[in-house]
């Protein structure tokens, strides 16, 4: 039994996902992702009015994602909160070995789309939703200063992709687990 071909939707966005994630937003124009999705452009523009709601979700299904795979590694690393904020760095290493990794997405959007616009205030909540998510994260360690934590470990997550983007070495995902290893020993008091 053969699989249904996916809707026009999905190829629509499985298409811009794999062009502006190879080439950038600005890079791709509304054309060539109809011409590699094999669909109508009245069929693109009924499913996405502008290329603005295009970029939108793929930028939804990016943080989806991503989220979710920052949220498997913490898990995976064990119950205790100190130990998730360690190893939802494993979902870095994942990122950074994967074939023609070109950096956070949201980083690369936010640099190609003016302030103030729909796309790059998209960018800008998924930065501070994994904030959020890290400042749970961290108060349940008993980080004595949760946010400044959370801040200090999304900006080694944000620095590490952007030069694991330039230079895709294995080796940064792990430096930047060493780092945080630092930064949640000196934040989180021991348990006993």
């Amino acid at each position: 039994m053969s699989s249904a071909r996916p809707s026009a939707h999905e190829r629509i966005l499985s298409t811009a996902t794999a062009l502006f994630n190879a080439h950038g937003v600005r890079g791709v124009g509304v054309d060539r992702i109809i011409a590699e999705s094999g669909v109508a452009k009245a069929t693109l523009y009924s499913h996405f009015r502008t290329k603005d709601d295009l970029v939108l979700a793929y930028l939804s299904a990016s943080d989806e994602h991503w989220r979710g795979a920052l949220r498997e590694a913490a898990e995976a690393a064990g119950a205790d909160p100190r130990d998730q904020l360690i190893g939802l760095f494993d979902a870095l290493d994942a990122s950074i070995e994967r074939d023609g990794f070109r950096g956070c997405a949201f980083t690369r959007t936010a640099g190609e789309t003016e302030p103030g616009t729909a796309p790059h205030t998209a960018t800008a909540e998924h930065k501070r939703a994994v904030r959020a998510w890290l400042t749970e994260l961290a108060r349940a360690a008993g980080a004595a200063d949760p946010a400044q934590l959370a801040l200090r470990i999304s900006l080694l997550i944000d620095g590490t992709m952007a030069a694991a983007a330039l230079e895709p070495r294995p080796d940064f995902a792990e430096a930047a687990r060493e780092t945080a290893r630092a930064l949640v020993a000196q934040a989180c008091p021991a348990r006993v």
